[in-house]
């Protein structure tokens, strides 16, 4: 195992690797089975990447956290860090890693809230729509895609920023990881699910290639 811009990285695997946040709280973070599985297969066939078919699953306070650069967080209710996930989810964070949220409806003034305690001095800011996130292989002119409707509230992607490093990306209002599940799950029409995986495929570029 090497340390890699604050990560650490398995030096036998050349395979990228990205995984799923287990938090505390009550919410599902295990939302969505499907979903990383299928954007990984996507990111693999269509950006020519070398992930782990297999994503993990990892906790928020354990040091295997910094073996992942690209880690997913999703779910519908209540998240509760404790100080020493706190800590460490920090550490990962201002070290090079990345975290995705997706709010699959119903999380959002808890995972607000969480965040604040592990960056109480960052405050969201919503990412214009030519910031490069947007612009990857795929471009989104308008922003973040619009997969479910919940509020009749438009899609907006929020950045926490660290020394002008974007490092932590929240889908709100979105419902992204939906468009990746398997098609039977949500019988979306292709033209959307299609869109959420390249959505998602420019977060994983973005990540692995800046």
């Amino acid at each position: 195992m090497i340390l890699l811009c604050g990560l650490m990285v398995q030096a036998a695997n050349p395979a990228l690797r990205i995984a799923l946040l287990k938090y505390n709280g009550g919410g599902d973070w295990y939302a969505n089975p499907t979903s990383l599985g299928n954007l990984v297969d996507f990111c693999n066939k269509n950006l020519g990447m070398n992930i782990d078919p297999e994503p993990e699953t990892v906790e928020v306070g354990s040091p295997e956290l910094f073996n992942y650069p690209f880690v997913h967080m999703t779910g519908h209710g209540n998240v509760v860090f404790n100080d020493q996930e706190s800590q460490n989810l920090r550490q990962y964070l201002t070290g090079g890693g990345f975290l995705h949220i997706d709010d699959n409806y119903g999380m959002d003034a808890y995972v607000r809230a969480a965040m604040k305690k592990v960056f109480p001095e960052l405050n969201w800011i919503e990412l214009p729509f030519n910031h490069e996130i947007y612009n990857q292989k795929y471009s989104f002119p308008n922003g973040l895609p619009k997969i479910h409707e919940h509020d009749e509230k438009p899609a907006q992607g929020f950045g926490l920023f660290w020394e002008g490093r974007l490092i932590c990306f929240y889908s709100y209002q979105c419902d992204l990881g939906d468009g990746w599940e398997d098609p039977e799950v949500h019988k979306d029409p292709e033209a959307t699910r299609q869109k959420a995986l390249q959505m998602g495929a420019n977060l994983v570029q973005y990540v692995f290639t800046r």
